[in-house]
């Protein structure tokens, strides 16, 4: 019997199936809020087990993205509310990933009276889109306060009591990918001198003050978090001591009881591989949910779900192109190619108009 097709517990949740939709960044929430179209996408793909939503800002600092959903004013809960209610009716949970840019970001992109924040005044390498202006380099962000981070950290908790009231079975913090998170734990991006700053137990820091907290305040069954060793998007490069620092995470990780650690794997993209051997610590370090992803299709997913690698596997830019993933998976149908000119536009356009198979 296939395991990735059968029922699976995420703490006290039954998912339909073992897999998950990753966050995928799309770009489709006008004024940062969710809509119609939104709700339209996310239904369309509620036979997986578990959704978990595009980057959403847990603060307007955050939204360094142009027209990313964020999940801190009334009007941004009551559209997800419309969400989580039509991803429900099918029959799928759903967390929310609070993304906070950090760095990465444009002022072009936040709204009036926000900035630019990060651990340190270093800018990033590379570019980001704006609507206003095209391709802007990365600005130099303000080093963040001591004070900033305690306001911060309470943005991270107002947004998980949003989540809560938004409807949504749980947050999946995301410390991947460059994003704030990610900018404390690396050295590159964090040289403070203080608590925050030096060695791991101090870059940690504010990743874990900001799980523990989303923890106390809404239930660590409802907190998971997603993880990228090895990863370098964002200019987050390599360094001797990552691996150390990873298992690291993973021990102190599971010390707070969180529901879930998702690890990704962009290797499939081109990025550096993870080795095995970490990926072997979070699964002996960490008692609780795995999840892993990158570059998947049903026989790796089933094989590695069968060896005990992962309790649970999640798809990108299949689900993205293909509403019914799961559907196609299980018959084996071919899939449908994903139109990458698409991935950030407005409009229904290579979002709600990829096509499900037909009875």
């Amino acid at each position: 019997m296939s395991l990735l097709f059968s029922k699976a517990t995420l703490g006290p949740l039954t998912l339909q199936n073992h897999m998950v939709m990753c966050p995928l960044t799309r770009s489709r929430a006008l004024g940062n809020v969710p809509n119609d179209l939104m709700v339209e996408y996310y239904s369309q793909r509620a036979s997986a087990g578990m959704i978990v939503t595009e980057g959403t800002s847990p603060s307007p600092n955050g939204l360094g993205y142009p027209r990313i959903p964020g999940i801190f004013s009334d009007a941004q809960v009551a559209g997800w509310k419309k969400i989580t209610d039509a991803v429900h009716a099918r029959g799928a949970k759903m967390f929310v990933q609070l993304m906070h840019t950090g760095r990465i970001g444009h002022q072009l992109n936040l709204p009036a009276g926000a900035k630019v924040l990060a651990p340190s005044a270093i800018a990033a390498a590379g570019q980001m889109f704006t609507d206003a202006e095209g391709l802007k380099a990365h600005p130099t962000p303000e080093a963040m306060t001591e004070a900033d981070i305690m306001a911060t950290t309470a943005e991270y908790v107002n947004a998980a009591t949003n989540a809560v009231k938004a409807g949504f079975d749980g947050i999946e913090l995301h410390g991947a990918n460059g994003y704030l998170l990610e900018q404390f734990i690396r050295p590159n991006s964090n040289q403070r001198t203080d608590q925050y700053g030096g060695s791991i137990e101090n870059r940690a820091r504010f990743v874990l003050e900001v799980a523990e907290a989303t923890a106390a305040a809404i239930g660590k069954d409802k907190v998971g978090i997603r993880l990228s060793p090895f990863g370098v998007f964002n200019d987050m490069p390599l360094y001797p001591e990552i691996e150390a620092d990873y298992a690291y995470l993973a021990e102190k990780l599971n010390a707070l009881g969180l529901v879930y650690i998702h690890l990704v794997d962009h290797s499939a993209a081109g990025a550096p591989v993870v080795p095995d051997s970490i990926k072997a610590t979070f699964r002996k370090t960490f008692k609780r949910t795995l999840i892993l992803s990158g570059g998947y299709d049903a026989a790796r997913a089933e094989a590695d779900l069968a060896a005990g690698k992962a309790d649970l596997i999640a798809f990108g830019k299949p689900f993205l192109a293909n509403p019914d993933l799961v559907a196609r998976l299980k018959d084996k149908s071919a899939l449908n190619a994903f139109d990458a000119s698409t991935f950030y536009t407005p409009g229904a356009k290579g979002y709600t108009d990829y096509p499900a198979l037909t009875a």
